[in-house]
């Protein structure tokens, strides 16, 4: 477990299945995890609850909850009132741009994260993002992550004298979401504790049909792990098959 004298890292914490994998694998390298969590208007703001009880189960240097409200611009259906997709196909992933993608949330996202690490003296900003089994969302790419990197040492001035580069981690981003359960459940994560869906219901039960949803459902399918989330159709979470090889499967 991180020490004082661990490094520092920042780390987008949304509470969610890979964020929270990302988090036990930064404990795990020996980072003292400062983790940065937003409240941005989102109507999965059952999120925010989940990041708490993550960042207490793993016992973070530090939780910031930011609070911005990006529904003053909309343009999502994360942040406005028009629908959430349902049953997308999940094949067409990265074909068209969903409506669930909020403009520039990861740039916003990382700008905090940035500024933070420059206060800590960090140099390690951890970020979920995927790059296979997601939305298509231009922001997860991996061409994105290292032009916003360069963009970072351009801007910082532990970047500019030399002192201290920033470096954007994204160690999930080529995995698929049954190799990331499989590395999670390895690192010993707790997924009950997670949550994915767009859309849940009052009482934080997720919806089942949303393509957060349904990716994560496949995922724990493909990777013959239970499933702990509540459903609000009340689908019942299946055992997997006795399959001694699945966590040999698991990325180094």
């Amino acid at each position: 477990m991180p020490s004082q004298s661990s490094p520092r890292a920042v780390l987008l914490l949304s509470g969610g299945l890979d964020s929270t994998t990302l988090l036990a694998l930064a404990q795990r390298e020996g980072y003292a995890v400062h983790a940065l969590s937003f409240r941005y208007g989102q109507r999965h703001g059952a999120e925010i609850a989940a990041a708490q009880r993550v960042a207490q189960q793993y016992g973070v240097a530090e939780h910031v909850i930011a609070e911005i409200d990006l529904r003053m611009f909309g343009g999502s259906a994360l942040t406005s009132n028009v629908a959430v997709p349902k049953d997308r196909p999940l094949d067409d992933g990265g074909a068209d741009i969903p409506i669930t993608y909020v403009p520039a949330r990861n740039t916003i996202f990382l700008s905090f994260a940035l500024a933070w690490a420059e206060v800590l003296e960090a140099g390690e900003i951890f970020i979920g993002v995927n790059a296979l089994d997601y939305s298509g969302y231009p922001d997860c790419r991996p061409a994105y992550i290292a032009a916003y990197e360069r963009m970072a040492n351009l801007a910082t001035r532990a970047g500019v004298e030399g002192t201290r580069p920033v470096t954007i981690r994204t160690p999930l981003i080529d995995l698929t979401k049954r190799q990331i359960i499989e590395l999670g459940k390895s690192l010993g994560v707790d997924y009950a504790l997670t949550t994915s869906c767009y859309d849940p219901s009052p009482d934080g039960a997720a919806c089942a049909h949303c393509d957060a949803c349904q990716l994560r459902m496949k995922g724990f399918a493909e990777a013959g792990i239970p499933d702990p989330t509540r459903y609000a159709d009340g689908r019942a979470e299946t055992s997997p098959p006795d399959d001694p090889s699945a966590l040999s499967r698991i990325p180094s």
